[in-house]
């Protein structure tokens, strides 16, 4: 039986979301009783998120499925100053413009894992620089200033960490924690917002918001985190050798993200099945119990399941079948990346750097001599073999056993 009497903790409980909380007796007593907004912030730095940021996103979804409001803060404000949380350098300052259709496209993926409108559970998106940006600076001095020390300030982590490591830190940035607090007061004097979600290493900056609404407001807000996300081998969530695995289709496809949950760890299916799709939890226990070979077919419902909620069910199916006619019949799936040969044809470490294999011809050569590399199956040894196809002949390249694409005659 769950400790809690709410439908979000229980939830979010038993799917291995929490980690810390301000007030758990309170914050569980008020969900049970009355709809509860609550928010998290994303910045705006890149026109996608990427899969660190799906938990988060998820923890909204678990939050309207357990009959809440969901608000998603786009960081329009914030992004234009930098998050010194877990950096050791100063962001890049993005235009205005840049910053607006890095949010519209952002946008695309809460339209499919939460559902917006009026209604008093439908999720909202706002723009912290709506209020931020008006926020005039001896004004923040005053109402905002006064309830933060600098001693408290410098003992943060994401300050700390920064002038331990003799890494220089903008005043600017400094004032990052100020308004990340100011935001959860503002949205709680507006709307109503009473918790503010995040990950683990936004502890901080979550309680400077909830102190500073109770001090300015004399408002009772809440805080939970989620615990620091890594994979089984200790990696950061999101990350691979290849880079970021983006959510957004346009920065990648669809059978590379289905691909990234296919070969996970086995030791995270379970979890992963708990945190990122919406499987009842005995089938998800009912999976990762699988053992040998049969813990594929775990994964492949793992990569079903996320691929379909993140990117839909047309991109789900298509990039199974994609994979199946790849490895299980050795075709050629049409999901694949697919490099145009000339009709002079290509040398072989040249297509492993265009198709997008490899960052480089040196690393190309690498790869082709740890015979890493093979063309239709069969091994390719050549750096130098040149790759000639007739109009419309079509070839295999396979660079390990994760990296497959399409070479096409022209």
């Amino acid at each position: 039986m769950s400790q809690y009497r709410s439908d979000l903790l229980r939830v979010l409980s038993e799917r291995g979301y929490i980690h810390q909380m301000t007030d758990a007796e309170a914050l569980d007593a008020l969900a049970a009783k009355q709809v509860v907004p609550g928010y998290i912030g994303f910045d705006a730095t890149a026109p996608s998120l990427h899969i660190g940021s799906l938990v988060q996103i998820m923890m909204l979804r678990r939050l309207q499925q357990a009959g809440h409001k969901p608000v998603v803060l786009m960081g329009g404000g914030t992004t234009r100053i930098g998050d010194p949380t877990g950096r050791d350098e100063s962001r890049k300052m993005l235009s205005d413009a840049t910053i607006e259709a890095n949010i519209a496209s952002i946008r695309t993926v809460f339209a499919k894992l939460l559902k917006f409108g009026d209604g008093p559970t439908d999720a909202v998106m706002v723009n912290n620089h709506d209020w931020l940006g008006r926020l005039g600076y001896i004004e923040l001095l005053q109402e905002v200033g006064t309830h933060f020390t600098v001693n408290r300030m410098l003992s943060f982590d994401s300050v700390r960490l920064r002038l331990e490591r003799e890494q220089p830190m903008t005043f600017l940035e400094f004032n990052y924690m100020i308004l990340q607090g100011y935001d959860f007061r503002h949205l709680s004097k507006t709307i109503g917002c009473r918790l503010q979600m995040g990950g683990s290493d936004q502890w901080g900056n979550i309680v400077n918001g909830v102190e500073l609404t109770r001090r300015m407001d004399g408002q009772e807000v809440y805080g939970l985190t989620t615990p620091l996300l890594t994979t089984a081998d200790g990696a950061k969530m999101g990350k691979t050798a290849a880079g970021a695995v983006w959510l957004n289709e346009a920065q990648l496809p669809a059978y590379d993200f289905w691909q990234y949950w296919r070969n996970v760890d086995d030791r995270d299916v379970g979890r992963f099945l708990r945190l990122f799709s919406d499987l009842p939890l005995d089938e998800i226990a009912r999976l990762e119990a699988l053992g040998g070979a049969e813990i594929n077919q775990a994964k492949i419902v793992l990569a079903n399941a996320v691929t379909r909620l993140v990117r839909g069910e047309e991109q789900a199916r298509g990039a199974e079948a994609t994979a199946t006619a790849t490895f299980a019949r050795g075709g050629l799936g049409e999901d694949l990346p697919v490099l145009d040969v000339p009709a002079d044809g290509v040398r072989l470490a040249a297509a492993l750097t265009a198709i997008g294999f490899t960052a480089s011809g040196g690393e190309a050569k690498r790869k082709i001599a740890e015979g890493a590399v093979r063309i239709d199956d069969a091994p390719a040894d050549d750096p130098a073999f040149l790759i000639a196809l007739a109009p419309g002949e079509e070839r295999k390249l396979s660079l390990g056993r994760k990296k497959h694409g399409i070479l096409r005659g022209t």
